[in-house]
């Protein structure tokens, strides 16, 4: 009988979390930000039906990179445990927090199973509170870690480049078109140094509004709004609504 090739256990999860990280390092960059308002995302994403930032519950969002299909079956997860806490318990028991965890010991429990490859994705998981103080944003890579961030965060492609160029630059009075422009300015950055002006067809962008007299404060900026918001990102054009909004059930794009 043949010896099987051994492995040691410290090896093969170097290994394992590299396959991970090279594969989350081939998606686009996405970025997060607080701004006066809220929280805004921003990610480079040509596609209007393959969403990377997505509403999870009233106060909360998630966005993603890497693989599609298995960071939409942890969004789709995320709803339901959702949906069940608030209808089960109440509302404001559903937390960014919470989601998070279950986030970390799902993604956790993947990278450490030898039976199957680990998910190739990298999730942040934000809620809004009433002021900026008690905004959330948790980021969680392809092990299952939680990191509790602030200000702003970038994952995907190039986010070392990325991130450091925001914490230059953000500044927590920050307009949402200061914001936006930030953000667009930071993903246009290669890591070959050189810049690419990023268009409004090529990004796709959404807010948590906690001035939004809903519950729900998840938001989608759209259209003209969002062409509005590149060209000027003046404060004066920023108390209207976007040109559309995300509508319907928590689970509705």
């Amino acid at each position: 009988m043949s010896t099987p090739f051994y492995v040691s256990p410290q090896q093969a999860m170097a290994d394992r979390a590299e396959y991970a990280r090279k594969g989350i390092a081939r998606g686009r960059g996405l970025v997060v930000l607080q701004y006066t308002d809220g929280i805004v995302f921003v990610a480079e994403n040509p596609s209007r039906a393959l969403h990377k930032v997505s509403e999870i519950y009233d106060r909360i969002a998630f966005a993603a990179t890497g693989k599609y299909n298995e960071y939409e079956n942890l969004r789709i997860g995320g709803v339901r445990y959702a949906d069940l806490r608030g209808y089960t318990y109440h509302r404001d028991d559903v937390t960014a927090r919470g989601l998070a965890n279950v986030y970390a010991q799902t993604l956790g429990t993947i990278f450490s199973s030898v039976g199957e490859k680990p998910y190739e994705v990298e999730l942040l998981v934000a809620e809004v509170g009433e002021s900026a103080e008690d905004d959330q944003i948790y980021r969680l890579p392809h092990d299952g870690s939680i990191i509790d961030e602030h200000g702003s965060v970038a994952v995907g492609g190039n986010s070392d480049q990325i991130g450091s160029y925001l914490d230059q630059h953000q500044r927590d009075d920050m307009t949402l078109g200061e914001a936006l422009r930030l953000a667009v300015a930071a993903l246009g950055r290669d890591g070959n140094g050189s810049v690419r002006e990023l268009t409004a067809d090529q990004l796709e962008v959404a807010v948590l509004d906690r001035t939004r007299p809903q519950q729900r404060k998840f938001k989608r900026v759209l259209g003209r709004r969002l062409t509005e918001l590149l060209a000027e990102g003046e404060s004066g054009t920023e108390g209207g609504a976007p040109e559309a909004d995300a509508s319907g059930g928590s689970t509705q794009e």
